[in-house]
């Protein structure tokens, strides 16, 4: 349950509704946009088959770098290991602006306390430091509470919504799949996919549980079952209250408003307070989730010596990657405070353009795992997994995000607010670019001067120290 918890926390159910939907309906204005998360979730099924698969045989903190390293090559790992650290770190960080937003509106309005957007996000980013070098039992307590609380507030929601329908009758229009594929869809893909990141991060705890075989596994379907289904309840109840003619005017004039205005009207201003708070706490929930994602990365890539041994350092009391936290909390930082001292929206460039990087990078990481997840089997078919696991399921599901990837870079565009630079359209998917081929650079120079090290890329063991004489004598001796 823990690793469910965290998994879903991750995709943040209240931020998704007040965030990610109210933006899709405004970005596209496709009003057959709940369907997505049904044809989404789908296919993110069809990757965790081989993923949970492949997840049997190999338990690392690094996940996807491991299960690419195993599958497509050690260089292929590390490449994908920089992929990972850009998108991850890259939606931490993004989530960062919107906390600070959030918090900053809520705090002047409730309590008539002004200050700038990013004293509240350092508030957050200190918090998140802090419980990252904690212990997974007591944050995923504290993930539990938050999520269960935003799932109740998305409920009632969504029962007011229901019971409450624009024109008096309730509208299947958001259920049309001729709604669906209509004008926008790209944009409606693009928004989908990045609400359902952090679904596949249960692997990256595999070493954290007591049988990883099975674990990882259930927590994956769960997390994809429960997300997607929700996610398009939610997306329809919106349509539904507002009048499907309606949801993208709605969406455009009030943004998350959309929600908290209907609680408020039909639940009582104290329930849509409550659910205001809740939506705080869920970006919060978040940001924990992907800040304890990326030090597991960093940890299993000091561990392995790809980098500085010091991040695999762990805490005494707690097992926790304590290195790893601290340098994910001074990279946030450092971040969040170049956007100030630019001067730039703490939603609209922060929050937006992250968000955008890291959706390029995390379908691209799943295209890759999902290969990998066939190269790995092939050299192993005595393992006794299905044609199905090993080799139908992470076929198809490689050819299908892939064509998710070519529609979300075709349209990313729609990712950006109204008034940022056009080349910015083309310059934010190259940085998951940049991260893949400097990775990989960095794999191949591990083969040619530290062999060693490169030997032990994906197999979450300790790789040797490097030699203290010459690398180029130790190789040619």
């Amino acid at each position: 349950m823990h690793l469910v918890f965290f998994t879903v926390a991750a995709s943040a159910p209240l931020t998704v509704l007040g965030g990610g939907v109210t933006t899709m309906y405004a970005v596209s204005g496709n009003v057959g946009a709940a369907l997505s998360y049904v044809l989404l979730a789908a296919i993110l099924g069809v990757f965790a088959v081989g993923y949970a698969a492949m997840s049997r045989f190999v338990s690392n903190a690094g996940a996807f770098y491991s299960y690419i390293a195993n599958g497509l090559g050690r260089a292929g790992g590390v490449s994908g290991s920089f992929i990972a650290l850009a998108s991850y770190n890259a939606i931490q960080i993004g989530l960062y602006g919107l906390f600070g937003a959030i918090l900053g509106d809520f705090m002047s309005t409730k309590f008539g306390v002004e200050q700038q957007w990013w004293i509240w996000a350092l508030v957050g980013l200190a918090l998140v430091g802090v419980l990252g070098v904690l212990q997974v039992d007591l944050n995923a307590t504290v993930l539990a509470v938050l999520l269960l609380l935003e799932c109740l507030a998305v409920v009632i929601f969504d029962v007011v919504s229901f019971g409450n329908p624009a024109g008096g009758s309730i509208s299947l229009a958001g259920l049309d799949p001729g709604n669906l594929f209509a004008a926008g869809l790209g944009a409606v893909l693009a928004l989908g996919i990045a609400s359902f990141t952090g679904f596949e991060s249960g692997a990256i705890y595999s070493e954290e549980v007591r049988d990883p075989r099975r674990t990882v596994a259930r927590a994956t379907y769960v997390a994809v079952a429960f997300t997607g289904a929700f996610y398009a309840l939610s997306a329809w109840a919106l349509t539904v209250v507002t009048g499907p003619e309606n949801a993208q005017a709605a969406s455009v004039e009030a943004g998350p408003g959309v929600v908290f205005g209907t609680l408020a009207d039909h639940a009582g201003s104290t329930v849509a307070d409550v659910a205001n708070l809740l939506f705080i706490t869920s970006v919060l929930a978040a940001l924990l989730s992907f800040h304890n994602g990326v030090a597991r990365y960093l940890f299993a890539l000091g561990r392995e010596r790809v980098l500085p041994a010091f991040l695999s350092q762990t805490g005494i009391r707690t097992g926790a990657p304590v290195a790893g936290s601290l340098a994910q909390t001074v990279l946030a930082l450092g971040v969040v405070l170049a956007f100030v001292l630019a001067d730039r929206d703490p939603v609209v460039d922060l929050f937006t353009w992250l968000s955008g990087v890291s959706a390029v990078g995390v379908v691209l990481l799943m295209t890759l795992t999902s290969a990998s997840v066939v190269g790995f089997f092939r050299r192993r078919p005595e393992v006794g997994v299905s044609a199905w696991q090993r080799l139908v399921a992470p076929a198809l599901a490689t050819v299908l995000l892939l064509a998710v990837l070519v529609v979300l870079l075709v349209n990313f565009d729609a990712l950006l607010a109204p008034g940022n630079p056009s080349y910015l359209a083309w310059l934010l998917p190259a940085v998951t670019l940049i991260a893949a081929l400097v990775g990989l650079g960095w794999g191949l120079l591990l083969r040619s001067r530290r062999p060693a090290v490169y030997e032990a890329v994906g197999r979450g063991v300790a790789a040797p120290l490097p030699p203290a004489e010459d690398p180029e004598l130790t190789l040619t001796r």
